[in-house]
C-alpha cells in the first residue's frame, strides 16, 4: 500500500468513527502534511482519493469538508449523455488515424495516457517466461501439428475451467485459440458475414471492431448507446427493420471506451431480439475479468440458446500483453471459426500457449485479478478526480465499473485532434474521439485517457496539462 492510499484510510477510518462530522472541514493540507510527517504531495493525493470516494469534497478558497452525501460520490463529477448517432451505414476508414495514434506512443517515452495497452508491470512476466523457457527445453523440436487449430489442449481446458469457476459451463471442444482476441473477432466476423454486409456496433465502440469490419470489406452501422446501460435495443430494432444486418459486434462488459457493463435485463432483451431474428452477435469479452464489483459479469454467451453467440476473449488484458493469446467460441460457427484459422494464420504459436497453461495449473491467476482489479479500481477514482478538477467547466466523465480506460467529453468547442496535438508537443499521448467512429466528427470533443499505470508525479502532472491545453483551445 502505497503512503497516500494508508493516510487516505486513516482519514476515512476517522470519518466513519465520527471524528470528523459531516460539513466539517478537515485540517489544511500543510497542517494534515505535518501532523503526519508526510509530503504535501501525499497528503493532497490521500484528499483526492477520499473525494472520489465521496467522502470529502473541495470548496474552492475555503479547502475540503467532510460530504454532506458521503453515498453520492458522483455528485461533483458530471456524467456523460447517451449518444444519438445518425443510423446510416458506411465503409470503414479509421486505420490511418489509429496507427499514428499508437505509434505516438513510443515517441521519446511519451506519457501514455492514449495508449490501447494495460500497463505490463503488475503482469507475472518472470513466471511465464521462465514457463515459456522450460516448455521450449523440454520438447527441443516443435512440429507445426503443435500448434495447429482448435490449440493447445492443456491451455483449452484451463480456459474451460476458468468459464466453470466463473458460473457458465462451456464445452471444450467448442474453443478455438488464435492469436489474440483481434484475430478471434476477425475469423469470427469472416465466419457469419461476406464483403459488403452491414454489421451493426455501438457508438462510440472500439476501433479494432471498426479494422475488423474495414478489412472484410464491410459497412458499419452505429446504434445509440447509453454510457451506463449499453447498446439501445429498441433503436438495434427499428435499425433491423428497415435495412438488412447481417450480424452485431457488442462489447457488454467494460466497454471500450465507455466503461458500461450491460444491466442482465438489457442483455436479455438483446438477446431475445437477436434470437427472433436469428442474427448472430459477436461478443468482444476481453475485459471480463477486470471488473470492480463483486462478482464477475455475465455474458451474451451464457444467454445463448440458439448457437448465435461468438464469444472472444484473451489473455492481453488480464495476464501477459506479450504473448498474444486468445480464443473464440463461437457456437454454430465453430467448425467454420476453425476452418478460417487454419486458412488465414495456420497455427498458434506452441510456447506461449503452454506457458499461460502453466500457469492457470500452478499459480494465483485468481489473486493475480483480485490485485489488478483492486489497482484499476483506485486508478479510476484518482483519474476521475483529477479531470473533474483541472478540466475546463462542461466536461463530462464517463464512470467506468471496469477495465481500465475513461472517456471524456469535452465542451463542444475543443476539438479532439487539435488537443492530441497539442498534448504530444508536451510528451503526452491521448486517444482523439474520432477513432471511436466511422463519422469523422461524431466524436471531434471527445478524449479516451488510459488509467492503468501506477499513479505517479509525471502521470498527475500529464493529466493536469491535458486539462489545461483544453482550456486554452475552449478559450479560443
Amino acid at each position: 500500500m502505497k503512503l497516500y492510499e494508508k493516510l487516505a484510510d486513516d482519514l476515512e477510518r476517522s470519518i466513519r468513527q465520527g471524528v470528523y462530522r459531516r460539513g466539517e472541514k478537515l485540517p489544511s493540507i500543510r497542517q494534515t502534511s505535518l501532523q503526519h510527517r508526510v509530503s504535501i504531495t501525499t497528503v493532497l493525493r490521500a484528499y483526492i482519493l477520499l473525494e472520489s470516494r465521496g467522502l470529502i469534497v473541495s470548496r474552492p478558497q475555503s479547502g475540503y469538508f467532510v460530504s454532506d452525501a458521503a453515498d453520492d460520490e458522483q455528485a461533483h463529477i458530471p456524467e456523460l449523455r447517451p449518444s444519438r448517432p445518425v443510423p446510416i451505414s458506411s465503409p470503414v476508414d479509421v486505420s490511418r488515424l489509429v496507427l499514428s495514434t499508437l505509434r505516438s506512443i513510443g515517441v521519446d517515452e511519451a506519457v501514455p495516457l492514449g495508449s490501447p495497452y494495460p500497463d505490463p508491470r503488475p503482469f507475472p512476466f518472470d513466471k511465464l517466461n521462465r514457463y515459456a523457457y522450460e516448455a521450449g527445453r523440454g520438447k527441443a523440436i516443435w512440429g507445426v501439428t503443435d500448434a495447429l487449430p482448435p490449440g493447445n489442449a492443456r491451455l483449452i481446458r484451463q480456459i474451460a475451467r476458468r468459464y466453470l469457476e466463473n458460473g457458465m459451463r462451456v464445452d471444450p471442444n467448442e474453443i478455438v485459440v488464435t492469436v489474440g482476441a483481434t484475430e478471434a473477432i476477425n475469423l469470427c466476423l469472416q465466419a457469419v458475414a461476406k464483403p459488403g454486409d452491414v454489421i451493426a456496433v455501438e457508438s462510440p465502440t472500439f476501433y479494432a471492431m471498426l479494422h475488423a469490419i474495414e478489412r472484410l470489406g464491410m459497412h458499419a452501422i452505429e446504434v445509440a448507446t447509453h454510457p451506463e446501460h449499453g447498446i439501445d435495443v429498441e433503436a438495434l430494432g427499428e435499425i433491423i427493420a428497415s435495412q438488412p444486418i447481417a450480424a452485431c459486434m457488442i462489447m457488454p462488459n467494460f466497454q471500450n471506451p465507455l466503461g458500461f457493463m450491460m444491466p442482465d435485463a438489457n442483455k436479455r432483451a438483446l438477446m431475445a431480439l437477436l434470437t427472433q431474428r436469428d442474427i448472430p452477435v459477436i461478443e468482444n469479452g476481453v475485459y471480463n475479468e477486470l471488473y470492480f464489483g463483486e462478482a464477475h459479469p455475465t455474458t451474451l454467451k451464457s444467454l445463448d440458446t440458439k448457437g448465435l453467440v461468438l464469444h472472444c476473449a484473451s489473455f492481453s488484458k488480464s495476464l501477459t500483453v506479450a504473448y498474444r493469446v486468445g480464443w473464440a467460441l463461437p457456437g454454430r460457427y465453430r467448425d467454420q471459426v476453425e476452418k478460417l484459422k487454419f486458412l488465414n494464420t495456420l497455427t498458434t504459436a506452441t510456447i506461449p500457449q503452454i506457458a499461460i497453461a502453466e500457469f492457470l495449473e500452478r499459480d494465483g491467476y485468481e489473486h493475480h485479478l483480485r490485485r489488478v482489479r483492486r489497482h484499476y479500481a483506485q486508478q479510476a477514482n484518482l483519474m476521475r478526480a483529477i479531470v473533474s478538477r483541472f478540466f475546463p467547466e462542461g466536461t463530462r466523465i464517463s464512470r467506468p465499473v471496469g477495465g481500465y480506460v475513461l472517456w471524456i467529453e469535452l465542451p463542444e468547442t475543443v476539438d479532439a485532434l487539435r488537443l492530441y496535438k497539442l498534448a504530444l508537443e508536451q510528451g503526452i499521448t491521448i486517444g482523439p474521439g474520432q477513432m471511436f467512429s466511422i463519422f469523422e466528427n461524431s466524436y471531434r470533443n471527445f478524449i479516451r485517457l488510459n488509467y492503468s499505470s501506477a499513479w505517479t508525479d509525471e502521470i498527475e502532472q500529464a493529466v493536469i496539462t491535458v486539462g489545461k491545453l483544453a482550456g486554452e483551445l475552449q478559450r479560443g
